[in-house]
């Protein structure tokens, strides 16, 4: 993979800070930081984003403590004001939701805790809450470059009609996403019809194989997040029609998708910097009052069959 000089450096940088890390966390007291998921550990997206944090603790003598709120608020609004009664230098959340998590977030940096912002950011980014900083992928923009790259690819014109099914429609990533693909399809006349899919892999296969029959009409397929981004080719396979289909996220059955040409591309977010930068930006931030900064993890993250390959070994771990 070739590099250019502005990637080298962070590269190289990443390493430095990671080198000089480790050799004075024998001479620091721990920071400590409080990372939460807003799913459950069997979401396979996120062990990339674990090992990630995980590494950069290990790097700057961290004591981190990973939570998961299972896609309940208002566990994680508990799971916020918990960390800060405990006394943590800072959290590293996602925020799935624009409005659900301000109060707490808010009140979090005012008692003097480093928040940091992975994976979902607020839909008006900084503007919308109290997060010091966002690392993930900018999200309505790469909707919208899979959405232009599908209609190039395929052709898709002014009447047609195309599908983009959604785990949890009213998610920040869901509205964000989608919002870039359907930007991309209404500049060209093509309407997007969408459904909720949810998040069990079996449910989301069998209600999208059957919107897929009920609509013969429809032109493309477009993931929204991992789950139906990874059964959108057994869906459209149930449904006995042959429709091109782009997605997000890695997985392996995405990754054998796009390989074998059932699926277009996948936009790749960089799980394991989402896990790694916000957990480095906290213990720098805590001993030595560096500003965190955003850092888009999704550059250059459009991956086709021309590319899959190259990351394919590293999906679980690094991708």
């Amino acid at each position: 993979m070739k590099l250019t000089k502005s990637k080298a450096a962070l590269l190289a940088g990443c390493a430095l800070f990671a080198t000089v890390g480790g050799a004075l966390a024998q001479d620091q007291e721990p920071v400590k930081a409080t990372m939460i998921i807003y799913l459950d550990p069997s979401v396979q997206f996120f062990n990339p984003v674990v090992k990630g944090a995980q590494d950069a603790a290990a790097a700057f003598n961290v004591d981190l403590d990973v939570q998961y709120a299972n896609n309940d608020p208002v566990r994680q609004n508990d799971l916020i004001d918990t960390a800060v009664a405990t006394g943590v230098d800072g959290i590293a959340v996602a925020i799935s939701s624009s409005d659900a998590f301000d109060d707490s977030i808010c009140a979090a940096v005012e008692a003097g805790v480093v928040v940091i912002g992975f994976n979902n950011d607020d839909l008006e980014g900084a503007a919308g809450n109290c997060r010091q900083a966002y690392v993930g992928m900018n999200e309505f923009d790469s909707g919208y470059e899979l959405g232009l790259r599908m209609i190039e690819q395929f052709d898709l014109k002014e009447g047609d009609t195309v599908f983009n099914p959604r785990e949890i429609p009213e998610a920040s990533f869901a509205v964000a996403r989608g919002g870039g693909i359907e930007k991309a399809m209404s500049e060209h006349g093509i309407k997007v019809e969408t459904v909720r899919a949810g998040l069990d892999p079996a449910e989301a296969q069998n209600v999208m194989a059957q919107a897929l029959i009920a609509n013969p009409d429809i032109k493309a397929v477009f993931g929204t997040g991992s789950v139906t981004s990874t059964v959108g080719a057994g869906a459209i396979k149930d449904a006995g029609v042959e429709v091109p289909f782009g997605g997000f996220d890695l997985a392996v059955e995405i990754a054998d998708a796009v390989e074998s040409g059932a699926m277009f591309a996948t936009m790749d977010q960089q799980p394991y910097l989402q896990g790694y930068y916000p957990i480095a930006q906290i213990a720098l931030a805590a001993r030595y009052g560096l500003t965190p900064t955003d850092v888009d993890t999704g550059q250059g993250a459009f991956l086709d069959q021309a590319r899959i390959g190259t990351v394919k070994p590293l999906i679980g771990s690094y991708r």
